[in-house]
């Protein structure tokens, strides 16, 4: 656990002793059925959606695999730890105490179909998947002449209306024009940095949209799966009719030019692409699309004829690639390690499943909506994060296969720890009235988090790792300092200002900052502080310091 000599009201801390309330506990035992996942004996059953064919398939190929490998699965988590999971993958924050209390209060039987159904509505659905995709295409930190603004506008658009992935993805490959009027140019944009001639965006959309890594065949064959040096530069003529456009304006403030903006054209561009084999042979390679080739002279529009080509047959490489990243957006894990190296060099962990998922993604049109519903509605999703004697051996992450026996737990990422301080403290709450505003100071305070939890590249996996920078700016950073203050607007403020007894308080800061209730030991112990002879309010600081900084409030599990 994180250590602090911080003194707040110029009193010394008493956080090392409430660390130990903010660890994680155990969840009750529980079993696991079909369509109807039992909580408890003596409680009523849990359905989901069951009666889906897509759902019930997943159930059933799922646990052959359990069968086969000799495993039984962990029991089905509790409504706690099951709400605050859902609505981080989902939504991308934890879930506010009155979301939390009327949720444990359900006896609807049907209610984690339904709460998933809300917040696949909820407008926080939309401004997650926007983040989620705009880091995906143009990193974190925002390259130089792309609009972060015009990329999530575009996404927001998108995902608000549900649009379908072949789409969204057609929109990305062949955008043209403004990177603010024409937000998805920005994918494009980003990929621009140094002028090389489209080599950077063939191995982007290669590897995000279809889930291959082929960028190292621009040099040589690949040493481990089929792809030749040859195909690395027929998928690059596709893209060699597309240039970058900069443009700048006078500042009549400063007397200068100044950048404007940036946009994507289409240039004239017909005939080969040349390349040096090792050997120092130079060769020609026209657009071809997995021998599949397309008329290479200037009326041609190589990026449009390369989406529809993407988009062919039942189980196109898309529908593959997305729905392995969306699967290991919700395990932690996806049916091939890495998930973007999809090939007969890498083992598929369910092929079978694999397989169906992405055919059946395909026959729904490609909803993004649908796919979540069938992955979280499943058995294996439902299960807890916690292990048992007979599954213990599931742990992808020392090499070995997923099999799905538990839910996997994962960091959160920089943006999902953001907005669950802001939601669990009504930290930094004034001023978030509108979407754009809302972004800036998101983005603003992002920066340096970003710079601290990221990697040079701007990867996708910015998460907490427990790193000594992390840990400093999560005990001691401006944001948490703010979380447990008492300043009017607070949530401390509230809570402390509000009617109730000291354990009705304790309680809802745990449900606040961990979306359950406190054990008796954990009430207890903070009953002991608060009769000792420190400053009452100084103790709830500190326990809610305690429970923001503990591994259960950074850990999605």
């Amino acid at each position: 656990m994180m250590l602090s000599t911080t003194k707040l009201n110029g009193q010394p801390s008493i956080r090392r002793c409430v660390r130990a309330m903010a660890g994680l506990v155990l969840l009750l035992p529980l079993v696991a059925d079909s369509s109807v996942l039992q909580v408890a004996a003596a409680e009523e059953p849990i359905r989901t959606r069951g009666a889906d064919i897509v759902v019930q398939e997943i159930n059933r190929l799922i646990r052959e695999t359990w069968k086969d490998n000799e495993v039984e699965p962990s029991p089905v988590a509790d409504d706690a730890e099951w709400i605050r999971r859902v609505y981080l993958d989902i939504v991308g924050h934890i879930p506010a105490v009155e979301d939390v209390e009327k949720f444990l209060a359900d006896k609807d039987k049907a209610k984690r179909a339904q709460l998933i159904d809300r917040l696949l509505d909820d407008p926080g659905y939309t401004r997650n998947w926007t983040t989620i995709w705009t880091n995906l295409c143009i990193g974190q930190q925002t390259p130089r002449r792309v609009s972060r603004t015009g990329m999530q506008k575009f996404f927001r658009e998108a995902f608000g209306k549900n649009r379908p992935w072949n789409e969204i993805v057609s929109d990305l490959v062949t955008a043209e024009g403004h990177y603010e009027e024409n937000g998805a140019a920005n994918f494009l944009l980003a990929q621009m940095q140094d002028q090389d001639d489209g080599i950077q965006m063939t191995a982007k959309t290669t590897r995000l949209f279809m889930g291959m890594q082929v960028q190292c065949t621009q040099c040589h064959d690949h040493p481990f799966n089929d792809w030749k040096q040859d195909q690395f530069w027929q998928f690059n003529s596709f893209f060699r009719q597309t240039a970058k456009v900069d443009h700048r304006r006078f500042d009549q403030k400063t007397g200068q030019m100044v950048d404007d903006f940036s946009e994507i054209v289409e240039r004239d561009f017909s005939g080969p692409v040349y390349f040096e084999k090792r050997s120092g042979l130079m060769k020609v390679a026209y657009p071809s699309y997995f021998g599949v080739d397309i008329n290479p002279d200037s009326t041609t529009d190589r990026r449009r004829e390369l989406a529809k080509l993407m988009t062919v047959g039942d189980r196109p490489m898309i529908a593959l690639a997305y729905i392995n990243r969306l699967w290991a957006h919700f395990f932690g894990y996806g049916f091939t390690n890495p998930i973007d190296d999809i090939g007969s060099h890498i083992p598929v962990t369910h092929p079978e499943l694999f397989d169906r998922l992405a055919d059946e993604f395909v026959k729904s049109g490609y909803n993004c909506k649908q796919a979540i519903r069938w992955i979280a509605n499943s058995e294996a999703y439902n299960l807890t994060s916690r292990t048992t004697k007979k599954n213990a051996q599931d742990n992808p992450a020392i090499g070995e296969a997923a099999l799905f026996t538990h839910v996997y737990v994962k960091p959160m990422t920089a943006e999902q720890l953001y907005d669950s301080l802001i939601v669990a403290t009504n930290a930094h709450k004034s001023g978030r009235s509108g979407w754009e505003q809302a972004e800036v100071q998101r983005h603003a305070w992002l920066q340096s988090f970003v710079q601290t939890f990221g990697t040079d590249e701007g990867d996708e996996a910015t998460s907490f790792d427990g790193t000594i920078p992390q840990a400093l700016m999560m005990m001691n950073g401006p944001l948490v300092q703010d979380a447990v203050s008492v300043k009017p607007g607070s949530y401390l403020h509230q809570l402390l200002t509000g009617k109730g007894t000291d354990n009705h308080k304790i309680q809802r800061l745990y449900l606040s900052a961990l979306s359950r209730m406190p054990n008796k030991a954990e009430i207890a112990a903070a009953q002991r502080f608060l009769n000792s002879n420190q400053d009452p309010l100084t103790v709830y600081q500190d326990l809610f310091w305690a429970l923001l900084n503990s591994n259960e409030f950074i850990i999605n599990h």
